[in-house]
């Protein structure tokens, strides 16, 4: 029975039945061996069975009339030893005839064949009465009996194993070395307290050098080691170390090891809570970790073997199956089997515990081993399962991961879901793309979100395509909810969406508008919805006057420039923002309206209009006169004015409307007219403020002198003292910036002056491709040894001395 602890078993047991279960209920098991195809079992009433893995009889053999107390069988499964309480000793071939009987005077407990029996030179075996003979087939095939030991009471284990055989008798353990025939050691079994007959001791090879010995409650393992040559002397070539040494809780009636751990078969005794008696309780399997002085236990299973409240210690074995890791645990009126757990009882443990997740991982990561789960099978259990605990969002997450492809699961899920009421848990995540589900599926989940949850069922007609459902029957279930709600504004964007996707983009573009929604240009852009739209302007211009401006604009082949115009009519403000961006964006596309405009501007958009008449070359200047007169635009009219020629005017109406002197002294710096200049000066001469911005402003453009001269005397001049000395230091200023310039002037002439010298001062390459500008001959004479003169100028040209043109004729 396992443990209901949250830590999961090692091993699985089961009970070997079949034939095991006929002998067992009319005799008792005595002794077993396993071998890698078969088992051997002994009983009680003398019988020897041979078992398939199943439990089911293959061969059956009448031994004794008594209980068989060992059976041995040599590595190939093909010789066997079978040994009786009567002192029978059998030794035969499976499948060959030769066979050897004897029989003694006493019990024969222990028989042990050789490893390697059917080769015709290891023909040897063993028994363990009082005496450990050593039986040898020699000449004429007659076996010759020795006695390895004896005088330490009764022989009562014996494990052979390859050079190697280990007994225990009342004393201890002793290993024999059949090569050497020496003995090589003496383990004392270490409470003597026990009875030997009642407590046996359990041998175990490991593998060729490794005995793991346990004896009442003390385990030690062993290992066979060889002696250093120069430690021999008189001892064998080999000894043994014990390498790990511990004691258990209970006692020992079989060992077997499992890889580096030890598998441990324990009887177990306990005071009875009723009768205060001590008892027989479930015998024990435990695996534990040796460790050199104790051990780490991994697992502890009790089991329930049939009569165990009637066993002893010797009545409990423990065979094991090298290859397989299977572990026989042998009573008189049960066998079971114990298996090491694989994936598949790891993922059995797991669901039973609840934990599907880790189900799930552990199946997906062994899907190529386990034989006996499906991780689909898994996956429906652990939705269900959290179903049941009510995660309704978590179990449909993983219904993405789980039903994956699988569109009947998935429409059955759906449909379980909507039993539950829980079909919005599961709409976020349907499939959209490779599968699709029955557009049914769809539907069903939009009307349920339609009759609980708009804005949930205008996410879903955002995300989901407009090809997984009946579009018409989506239409007309909105259609409906909108007579009782016809202003509700996230229905009348849904059914925009829907007109889209139906491509009646007419009616989703009235949606839209009406709405003011900002996709509205997104759809007009997307499905090229330009014809919709010519009489739909004021509304687009009302809703987002930049944005309408900019798509009509960027698409002028699609709505003239005229068609705009026209249609804005009506509304001149948007008229005015309409053309004032094509004016921005080409002065010469709308000029047909800068007549228009300039109205539109002195309207709507006063501090633009100069910009715009500055700018514009097909603007007519006595209408925009007209206009800016009649509104008193100063700066516009005085622009004009001096536009037209008129600037005397233009400079009167700043000194009288604006009355800015400054202003008027940067309009006559523009114009840079003596005659300007004289009017001001007239216009200023008997205004004290207007003097002191003249003598501040105009020392750079006109000599100050001709407007000192012209002041009466007496007059009194605001901050009069302040503006001659500005005059004086402008004057200074000019004088050291001349004199700057002239210095600047003078140094760089002299630098390039004698960056020319240092230039015409260099040498000039002359090679063999130069030729006489004169002969045509090359430059250089061929015999470089000869003395030649050459004429080289600066303009590159070379002649040969004699070849030089005379100045007379040059």
């Amino acid at each position: 029975q396992e443990d209901e602890s949250e830590e999961e078993p090692k091993l699985k047991y089961e009970r070997l039945s079949n034939g095991v279960t006929e002998i067992l209920q009319k005799d008792a098991a005595s002794c077993m061996t396993v071998h890698e195809k078969f088992l051997a079992l002994g009983t009680h009433y003398g019988k020897v069975y041979l078992l398939d893995v199943q439990g089911n009889i293959t061969q059956k053999f009448d031994v004794s009339p008594v209980k068989i107390n060992q059976i041995s069988l040599d590595e190939s499964g093909e010789h066997m030893g079978v040994c009786s309480e009567d002192g029978k000793v059998q030794v035969f071939g499976l499948y060959s005839a030769e066979e050897f009987h004897e029989t003694f005077d006493c019990p024969i407990k222990i028989v042990a064949v050789h490893p390697h029996f059917v080769r015709s030179h290891f023909k040897q075996f063993v028994t363990g009465g009082k005496k450990l003979l050593l039986y040898e087939r020699g000449w004429m095939n007659r076996w010759k009996p020795s006695v390895l030991h004896e005088g330490e009471g009764n022989i009562r284990n014996v494990k052979w194993r390859g050079h190697l055989i280990a007994w225990a008798n009342n004393m201890g353990v002793k290993i024999l070395d059949m090569i050497s025939k020496q003995r090589i050691t003496n383990v004392p079994r270490d409470d003597i307290s026990l009875r030997p007959d009642m407590y046996p001791c359990s041998l175990c090879w490991k593998d060729n050098l490794t005995l793991i010995i346990g004896w009442g409650n003390s385990v030690k393992i062993c290992s066979v080691k060889e002696r250093h040559a120069s430690e021999m002397r008189d001892l064998p070539n080999r000894y043994v170390e014990i390498v790990f040494q511990f004691d258990t809780e209970f006692y020992i009636s079989g060992l077997a090891p499992l890889c580096d751990q030890l598998v441990i078969l324990s009887y177990v005794k306990e005071i009875s809570e009723k009768t205060e008696v001590e008892c027989c309780a479930r015998p024990r399997l435990d695996i534990v970790q040796p460790l050199p002085e104790s051990c780490e236990e991994i697992s502890s299973d009790a089991l329930t073997v049939r009569g165990f409240q009637e066993n002893e210690c010797r009545d409990y074995h423990l065979e094991y199956s090298e290859g397989e890791s299977l572990f026989y645990i042998i009573s008189p009126r049960d066998v079971v089997v114990a298996k090491e757990r694989d994936q598949d009882d790891h993922i059995d443990w797991l669901l039973e515990k609840k934990k599907y997740e880790e189900a799930l991982m552990a199946a997906e990561i062994s899907q190529k081993t386990i034989k006996k789960h499906k991780i689909l099978d898994i996956g429906l259990a652990y939705i269900n399962h959290l179903v049941e605990k009510g995660e309704y969002d978590l179990a449909a997450r993983k219904c993405q991961k789980i039903l994956g492809k699988n569109t009947e699961l998935w429409e059955f899920e759906v449909y379980k879901f909507k039993e539950i009421g829980q079909l919005k848990a599961i709409s976020r995540y349907l499939p959209r793309r490779d599968p699709v589900l029955k557009p049914l599926i769809y539907e069903m989940v939009l009307h349920e979100f339609l009759e609980s949850d708009y804005e949930g069922f205008a996410t879903l007609i955002k995300e989901w395509p407009g090809d997984l459902y009946n579009n018409t029957i989506i239409v007309q279930a909105v259609v409906d909810h909108l007579k009782k709600d016809p202003q509700n504004r996230t229905l009348l964007q849904t059914l925009a969406e829907l007109y889209t996707y139906d491509q009646r983009y007419g009616r989703a573009l009235e949606i839209y508008l009406t709405l003011r929604h900002k996709d509205v240009f997104q759809l007009i852009h997307k499905h090229n919805l330009f014809s919709s739209i010519r009489d739909k302007i004021v509304l687009l211009m009302d809703f987002d006057s930049e944005k309408a401006v900019d798509m009509l604009l960027d698409n002028e082949d699609k709505i003239s420039i005229d068609r705009v115009v026209e249609e804005l009519e009506n509304r001149p403000e948007l008229q005015h923002v309409y053309l004032h961006k094509l004016f921005k964006r080409d002065h010469h596309k709308g000029q047909r309206y800068h007549e228009k405009q300039i109205s539109l501007y002195a309207e709507y958009d006063r501090p633009n209009l100069l910009p715009f008449l500055r700018d514009s070359t097909h603007c007519p200047l006595e209408k925009a006169l007209e206009i800016c007169q009649q509104r008193n635009f100063v700066e516009e009219t005085v622009y004009l004015l001096s536009r037209m020629g008129n600037s005397r005017s233009a400079l009167k109406m700043i000194m009288e409307e604006l009355q800015d002197v400054d202003k008027a002294i940067e309009f006559a710096k523009e114009q840079d007219d003596g005659e300007l200049w004289e009017d001001l000066i007239l216009y200023s001469i008997d205004k004290p403020p207007f003097i002191t911005g003249l003598l501040n402003n105009i020392g750079t453009h006109v000599d100050p002198i001709l407007l000192i001269h012209r002041i009466k005397e007496g007059m009194e001049i605001p901050n009069l003292r302040d503006s001659l000395v500005k005059i004086l230091q402008d004057y200074n200023l000019q004088i050291l910036l001349r004199e700057g310039c002239k210095k600047i002037l003078v140094a760089d002439s002299l630098s390039l002056l004698k960056k020319m010298h240092r230039t015409q001062m260099k040498g000039v390459l002359v090679d063999e491709e130069n030729i006489c500008e004169s002969c045509l001959s090359p430059i250089l004479p061929s015999d470089a040894s000869k003395s030649f003169n050459v004429v080289v100028f600066h303009c590159r040209h070379m002649f040969h001395k004699e070849c030089l043109p005379v100045s007379n004729t040059v």
